[in-house]
């Protein structure tokens, strides 16, 4: 009320002054928009008054802070401070309520701290102040700077000398004025106060290192590491000049890769990690080679997720990086996950096959071979798909498997390695290349089967059909499942004459009772044929010989299977051997369905093959018995038809009585 008396009155005295204590009393009476309309008063006169301009402005900044705009209350603060320090402080100790100056401190030293941050881009940050009066333009420009930033921060200090954060800003600002010796000075004795303040601690290593003080530089950036706060560099990076956090970045390198010559025990590598860390947030966050390290460290530490998400970063960057690819392959290596390993390994080797594989001989023994196995196993599943199908999967190429390939053999000069280069250039149609690599891995007369199968293959156009015949024979006893795959090589017309020459061959061996050499004639002529039924059944027969009833009698079924243009005389043969080899395996009511169905067929030529073998009397008490288990399960129609086959076979006094008994149960269900 004082005031606006005062207004009211003619004298234009202290007109500024009583604007402003006005203002200040609608602010404390929570009358923003009051208080607002006076401050500007002030601020925007022609020709105001210092003191009276700066009491408008802190009040102004309070009222912006309310309104979320802390950044425009910096700016009142600042302006405030270079019209007049002594008068700004004074303002604030007399008029800002000690329940808000609290705030005002915090909001203050976080702008202050952003605008520095600021300074790293071009132009820095600014801010224009325009009114209109009378038809003019005036126009206040404020350019907040370094020096800006130091008067904020010097009001600070002065407010409250104990907090260390204000006094933290005033040294920011410092350093960025070029002033680098008293902001040594005053961080220092803000260390003396709290030796142990990361944030301290970091800003002085680095002016340090600036001054070519290496050794304290380094003693100080250890202190950092013990606090465990590493995440203190990042709003210190902000403010850093360009050249100086180069010179972090390289020291912290050079530090990292000194302790890593020297012990490998856990704590030097952590403290390794720990500089490698700076080295990382002093470039900004990507330094390939320094994240490499790291990636690597973590791995001896055995923290692999963490090594992986270092590999990751860089491979988000540079999806071709060789050694980020090869070192998370060998993560995924240890922690046993095969898909992801090959994944990248094959990636790699993609790229630059010729950094990979000193790296992989690097590894230990145990290491390598689980490698190679992996890269071999997935290799030869992709070719296998490859032959079969003619389509590779996912986006790999012949040219992948090629370079994969080749890399196997120079990792180890195993011999599945080499056959594998060998099938590689044979799926690429480079047959020469693939004779000649054969030859020179295994000389002209190779004694391993799979080497002799391929050149046999591959020489199959020069030779005599019945030679090639006696390698690939020699592979089908081992390893039936290769043999198919090679045969992808080898023309339908061809084929059709491997499978001639082996069956007969295979016949010749069975006449001199060379049954295990014969089976892998035989087994030639069944893939060769594409599972034929003639030479199913001779294999079929061949394994009987040697006591293999379980292979022979898929053999059979794969026979039964196929019956659809045989003659019945055929199909009854085919059932009598399937009966023979259920009765072995102990099957005995699948064998006495597949005799039933053989003496349907053709019951003279199913009797002639039983009283050859099995024999009449042993079958017919098999029959017996499987009738005689569906009797007592009341199954009297299947066992009636049971026992009725059995008799064909051999008048049986037990299957007759049998009958009896089912004629007699017959009967005695009629009546009822």
């Amino acid at each position: 009320d004082i005031c606006e008396q005062l207004l009211a009155a003619e004298q234009n005295t202290y007109h500024n002054t009583l604007l402003a204590l006005r203002g200040f009393c609608s602010l404390h009476a929570q009358d923003h928009h009051g208080a607002l309309q006076d401050f500007q008063r002030v601020i925007e006169h022609d020709s105001p008054h210092p003191n009276s301009c700066i009491k408008a402005l802190c009040g102004r900044g309070l009222i912006r802070i309310s309104g979320g705009s802390n950044y425009l209350t910096a700016l009142d603060y600042i302006t405030a401070c270079q019209l007049k320090l002594e008068e700004t402080i004074f303002t604030i100790k007399s008029y800002v309520p000690w329940n808000q100056r609290g705030l005002l401190l915090k909001v203050l030293q976080e702008e202050g701290q952003v605008m520095l941050q600021k300074k790293r881009y071009p132009g820095g940050s600014s801010v224009s102040f325009q009114k209109k009066q009378t038809g003019l333009c005036t126009f206040l420009t404020l350019k907040v700077d370094a020096p800006g930033v130091f008067q904020l921060a010097s009001l600070l200090v002065e407010l409250d000398s104990s907090d260390e954060a204000s006094r933290i800003l005033c040294a920011d600002a410092l350093y960025q004025m070029g002033r680098g010796e008293e902001a040594h000075r005053l961080l220092a004795l803000a260390l003396s106060r709290n030796p142990q303040r990361a944030p301290v601690l970091a800003r002085l290593a680095l002016l340090q290192l600036k001054r070519g003080f290496v050794y304290d530089g380094n003693q100080l950036l250890k202190r950092v590491i013990r606090t465990g706060d590493s995440s203190c560099l990042l709003p210190i990076l902000d403010i850093f000049q360009d050249e100086d956090r180069k010179l972090l970045q390289s020291h912290c390198r050079w530090r990292a890769l000194a302790i890593l010559k020297g012990k490998q025990e856990g704590a030097a590598i952590k403290e390794a990690i720990a500089h490698l860390s700076f080295a990382i947030l002093a470039a900004g966050g990507y330094a390939e080679d320094c994240l490499l390290t790291r990636a690597r460290c973590y791995g001896r530490l055995g923290q692999m997720k963490t090594a992986i998400f270092d590999f990751n970063a860089i491979l988000k960057e540079d999806p071709r990086n060789v050694q980020a690819l090869s070192g998370r392959g060998f993560v995924h290596l240890a922690l046993r996950q095969q898909k992801e390993a090959v994944q990248d390994l094959i990636s790699a080797l993609k790229v630059e096959a010729g950094a990979v594989i000193p790296a992989i001989l690097s590894l230990k023994p145990e290491a390598q071979r689980l490698v190679t196995g992996w890269l071999l196993q997935h290799g030869r599943a992709a070719l296998t798909e490859l032959v079969a199908t003619k389509d590779l999967p996912g986006e790999e190429t012949l040219g992948d498997l090629l370079t994969m390939a080749k890399a196997l053999t120079k990792i180890c000069k195993a011999a599945q390695h080499h056959v594998f280069y060998t099938d590689v250039l044979m799926a690429n149609g480079r047959h020469q290349e693939a004779l000649k690599h054969l030859q020179e891995a295994f000389g002209h007369c190779p004694a391993e089967d799979f080497a002799r199968a391929r050149l046999a293959v591959l020489q199959l156009q020069s030779r005599n059909v019945a030679e090639a015949a006696a390698p690939l024979s020699a592979l089908a006893r081992r390893d039936e499942k290769d043999l198919a795959f090679l045969l992808n090589f080898v023309d339908t017309k061809q084929q059709q004459h491997l499978a001639q020459a082996a069956a007969q061959e295979g016949k010749v061996l069975m006449k001199g009772h060379h049954y295990e050499k014969a089976l892998g004639y035989h087994s030639l002529a069944v893939l060769a044929s594409r599972d034929s039924p003639r030479y199913l059944r001779r294999r079929a027969a061949c394994l009987m010989h040697l006591k293999k009833h379980e292979r022979a009698l898929k053999d059979m079924e794969k026979v039964i299977q196929g019956h659809g243009c045989s003659s019945p005389k055929t199909r009854a043969g085919d059932h009598c051997c399937q009966g023979f080899l259920l009765l072995a395996l102990a099957e005995e009511e699948a064998a006495v369905q597949h005799y039933m169905e053989a003496l349907q067929l053709d019951e003279p030529l199913a009797l002639g093959t039983i009283t050859n073998c099995p024999g009449k009397e042993t079958l017919t008490k098999t029959f017996h018995k499987v009738a005689q288990n569906n009797f007592e399960k009341q199954r009297y129609e299947e066992a009636w038809k049971i026992t009725d086959y059995g008799l064909k076979i051999d008048k049986s006094t037990e299957l007759q009585k049998l009958r009896a008994r089912l004629k007699r149960e017959a009967s005695s269900c009629s009546i009822h």
